[in-house]
């Protein structure tokens, strides 16, 4: 029932309200009669009024109440469900409820507010609708939905211009990911000949993406000033940006992790049981660079896009033909645009690697145990030779 004002009564105050009139009504009735029961014929007068009663309450109670919402709620409550969601079925099931809130889901506001999660489409899935979906959210000013549909467009539907254009757009408003990717482009001049490499221009977008605290830009420009790639060499400067990134690192997995499981370290790299942590016995679980201070801790969770660019050419295979490769860190997933585009391991000749970033964390994670044989470091161990600390062990191809 609706008042003047438009709110409504609840179904229990209706039902309550209900039986509260009949009772009074059986009530006069039985004193008009001088305590008699009521006529056969006000009986059935009263047996119909309550059915038609149940009728309405039933009636109110099937009815869909969100329909007395305005819009700007709903559109508040989408924006902050689109935002909050963690799988894309979170926010289409609800798109697929009714035509309204079909129409009030794709307004602007709320798919510029849609997180990474919201479209984070696996590759086996890839179709025209996430990938208008996807557009949508990049019409809307949505930044990841610009970087992620940027990343899919270069790398896995070869088409160049419009996904460095969406990448650059995303820059334009300081998201660090898409700073990063265009200088790993830069850096290796994918989309084009070996000589569009520009390493200034990649320097520079990594400078930036490292002043917005992204980490692999991080470590990326300190690789640079170490060997001097694309800038003046300036190795303490290097190393600085090299343990701010390790810093930024174990900030962020302690921010979302157990920290005292973390804790639990000797100086020497053991564990307080006395036996090796389990990066040490192959394991491959710890964090990757984090590993030199003796902490054995989660490797940082790759982002959706880089997801789908791995998930792609896992299952479709590289384009343009086998002599393409890809990047052999796997929270990475970029491919070669040509032939010989990412640089090899120098020692083995057997990984490939888009960044020095990617370099490092694979380093850590995987290749140093699978570098070379072991009958390669026997006598060389104290002579200091073989894959170093990783560094030392990727040359350009």
């Amino acid at each position: 029932m609706r008042t003047r004002r438009g709110s409504y009564y609840s179904a229990s105050a209706l039902v309550a309200g209900e039986a509260v009139a009949c009772s009074e009504e059986r009530t006069k009735r039985k004193r008009a009669a001088g305590g008699d029961s009521a006529p056969e014929g006000g009986e059935l007068a009263v047996a119909g009024s309550r059915r038609r009663r149940r009728q309405r309450v039933q009636a109110m109670e099937e009815s869909n109440l969100f329909d007395g919402l305005p819009d700007d709620l709903v559109l508040c409550i989408l924006s902050k469900l689109s935002s909050t969601a963690s799988c894309p079925s979170d926010f289409i099931s609800v798109l697929s409820t009714c035509r309204r809130f079909n129409g009030l889901g794709l307004q602007p506001l709320v798919l510029s507010r849609a997180s990474s999660r919201t479209f984070a489409v696996r590759a086996r899935k890839w179709s025209d609708s996430p990938h208008r979906f996807l557009k949508l959210c990049a019409d809307a000013g949505n930044v990841e939905a610009c970087y992620t549909l940027g990343m899919i467009r270069f790398y896995c539907l070869q088409n160049r211009r419009s996904g460095a254009s969406l990448m650059a757009q995303a820059a334009i408003k300081s998201h660090a990911p898409s700073l990063y990717s265009l200088a790993v482009i830069r850096f290796n001049g994918s989309g084009g000949s070996k000589n569009d490499k520009d390493l200034r221009a990649g320097v520079a977008l990594c400078a930036r993406a490292a002043f917005l605290g992204h980490i692999d830009a991080l470590r990326e420009l300190g690789h640079c000033l170490q060997d001097g790639y694309g800038i003046r060499q300036n190795v303490t400067e290097g190393r600085r940006f090299l343990v701010q990134a390790n810093a930024r690192e174990l900030a962020a997995v302690l921010s979302s992790t157990n920290a005292a499981s973390l804790l639990a370290w000797t100086p020497h790299g053991g564990s307080a049981s006395g036996t090796l942590p389990p990066r040490r016995q192959g394991a491959g679980a710890g964090c990757p660079l984090l590993s030199d201070f003796g902490c054995n801790v989660p490797a940082p969770e790759p982002h959706p896009a880089n997801r789908f660019l791995y998930e792609w050419f896992a299952c479709r295979g590289c384009p343009e033909g086998s002599g393409l490769r890809m990047c052999s860190h796997a929270g990475c997933g970029r491919s070669e645009t040509r032939k010989h585009e990412f640089r090899r391991c120098s020692v083995c000749g057997t990984v490939n690697y888009c960044s020095r970033a990617c370099q490092a964390l694979d380093w850590k994670l995987r290749h140093k145990a699978n570098c070379a044989p072991l009958e390669m470091w026997d006598g060389e161990v104290n002579a200091g030779a073989g894959g170093g600390n990783g560094d030392e062990a990727i040359a350009a191809s």
